[in-house]
């Protein structure tokens, strides 16, 4: 399969086991040194009521990414990424070491059993959409034509997100 040209793509990350800024952290560097992807933005990090089973209160926040791959094979990675980083899948909405999910590729629409673009759950949850808005909040949903700054502000004040640092730098993701 060819690689398409650079498309951008939102990515959501989140961790509750361990030394989740870290981890965070050391999983977009990675991510930025690995072929066809590259690292644009990243939003604050929020802590936020987890989903699912009794557990901790997870960190989470989103990254715009510069990718040369499809989507599949951007899915892939972050995949691998997760496994690298002690990812080991077990109960659904369950406590993690990392969570990584691919929320949109430009403006594609895509079902297949593997992937759905865009994220089918993301408009339903403030710890994406908050930080999101922060780096993206013209981008358009491609299913509900609303920008990611509509969305979030109609979940504003849901799931007790708090931000966990003011500045939004790329300093600590650079080679």
């Amino acid at each position: 399969m060819s690689s398409p040209s650079a498309a951008q793509a939102a990515i959501a990350l989140g961790a509750n086991l361990g030394d989740c800024r870290a981890t965070l952290e050391a999983a977009l560097a990675a991510l930025g040194t690995s072929p066809g992807v590259r690292v644009l933005a990243r939003s604050r990090w929020y802590r936020s009521a987890p989903v699912g089973p009794p557990q901790p209160d997870y960190v989470n926040g989103c990254a715009l990414l510069a990718v040369a791959l499809e989507p599949e094979a951007l899915l892939e990675r972050l995949l691998a990424t997760e496994r690298r980083f002690g990812r080991v899948r077990g109960e659904r909405w369950g406590p993690r070491h990392l969570d990584l999910d691919l929320l949109l590729v430009g403006d594609q629409r895509l079902a297949s059993p593997h992937l759905t673009l865009p994220h089918p759950r993301m408009a339903e949850r403030a710890f994406v959409l908050v930080p999101l808005a922060e780096i993206a909040p013209a981008w358009i949903d491609p299913v509900s034509g609303q920008s990611v700054a509509e969305l979030a502000a109609a979940l504003r004040g849901e799931g007790g997100l708090m931000a966990l640092e003011h500045e939004q730098t790329l300093a600590a993701l650079e080679p």
